[in-house]
């Protein structure tokens, strides 16, 4: 006759049963599905926010528990998560240009900078080709608070690139000091030159096949651009870029205020791949513009309004509508309707 205690069930007791589970996977679907460390700096928010709309249907009970939760336990459940998707890689387009041995090399340091000494890029949506015509993201981090601005255009023409910089500066909280892009042609070249120029903005680039010289906007690229448009082609012409801006004012409103980021402190290529040293803490954007000396405090009263107008869970069902949107415009454009 086999003892009781025999068949009783091995290992740690469950704490966090199916219903905590399930809090955390509302909370990180919500926040568009990010690593633990930053869901673990979020949590509170969002469960706010979700009960503000009416959506937060869980007890009590697994709502504290989620509260408690400890960062390493939220790494381990949402690497469960992120297990369940995979992305497709396509190609990339940049090409050196004569220009460059006008244009300064900056190789930083970039730490101490203040805000406004920022980063520029372009990323392709190409698909598996880069011939023909497509859509090109141009994307702006600012070094110091990670405050992002993305704008589309059709092609990578110098026109189209300096109307987007135009944008750019428009839409940034704080003055452009520094505008920092790799060698791609659509930024060394006389227009966005000149442009920069005339409005006080230092225009320097990165040093060709050095990633860390523009590492902040490189790895936003991936956890941005290629998070939220994917690989996909987008090359229904320039009736999409319209549709995709809208996407993006929503999508830099999300991130800039909602989004915590942590700081990439050192990049270093370890024979064919790159090892990343990050900072400890974690903030958003909004959190790192508010707490920064070098900013007005009338930019920051203008800033706090602006978040308390907004709420994750309202944009993010923006974003999915228009994200819906932008696929349903290109797949009718391919099948010619």
């Amino acid at each position: 006759m086999k003892d009781e205690s025999s068949e009783r069930k091995r290992g740690r007791k469950v704490y966090y049963g199916k219903d905590v589970d399930a809090t955390l996977y509302d909370v990180w679907d919500a926040a568009n599905r990010p690593c633990g460390e930053l869901l673990h700096l979020m949590i509170s928010e969002y469960v706010n926010a979700s009960k503000q709309v009416g959506r937060w249907k869980h007890s009590l009970k697994a709502t504290k528990q989620l509260l408690q939760m400890s960062e390493g336990t939220i790494k381990i459940k949402t690497k469960i998560f992120r297990q369940k998707y995979g992305i497709f890689h396509g190609k990339s387009t940049t090409k050196p240009s004569s220009l460059k041995s006008i244009i300064p090399v900056f190789k930083g340091p970039w730490k101490n900078l203040p805000p406004g000494n920022g980063q520029l890029d372009t990323v392709a949506h190409c698909g598996n080709s880069v011939s023909g015509d497509f859509t090109y993201t141009v994307s702006f981090i600012d070094a110091s608070t990670y405050w992002g601005v993305r704008k589309a255009q059709w092609n990578k023409g110098q026109m189209a690139t300096k109307e987007n910089l135009v944008i750019i500066k428009k839409q940034l909280p704080f003055d452009w000091l520094m505008a920092h892009p790799d060698t791609g042609s659509e930024f060394i070249n006389w227009i966005a030159k000149e442009w920069c120029d005339e409005n006080g903005i230092y225009l320097t680039r990165s040093e060709p096949g050095k990633k860390n010289d523009n590492m902040y906007v490189e790895e936003r690229n991936g956890h941005v651009v290629r998070k939220y448009l994917g690989w996909q082609r987008l090359d229904a012409g320039s009736g999409i870029i319209p549709l995709i801006n809208r996407y993006y004012e929503k999508l830099d409103s999300y991130l800039n205020h909602f989004q915590a980021v942590r700081r990439t402190l050192i990049k270093e290529k370890i024979g064919s791949k790159y090892k990343r040293t990050f900072e400890k803490v974690a903030k958003t954007p909004y959190q790192r513009v508010l707490e920064h000396s070098n900013i007005s405090q009338e930019i920051k009263d203008e800033l706090k309004k602006e978040h308390e107008s907004l709420n994750p869970l309202l944009l993010k069902d923006g974003l999915d509508i228009l994200r819906e949107k932008i696929f349903k415009y290109q797949k009718m454009c391919n099948h010619g309707t």
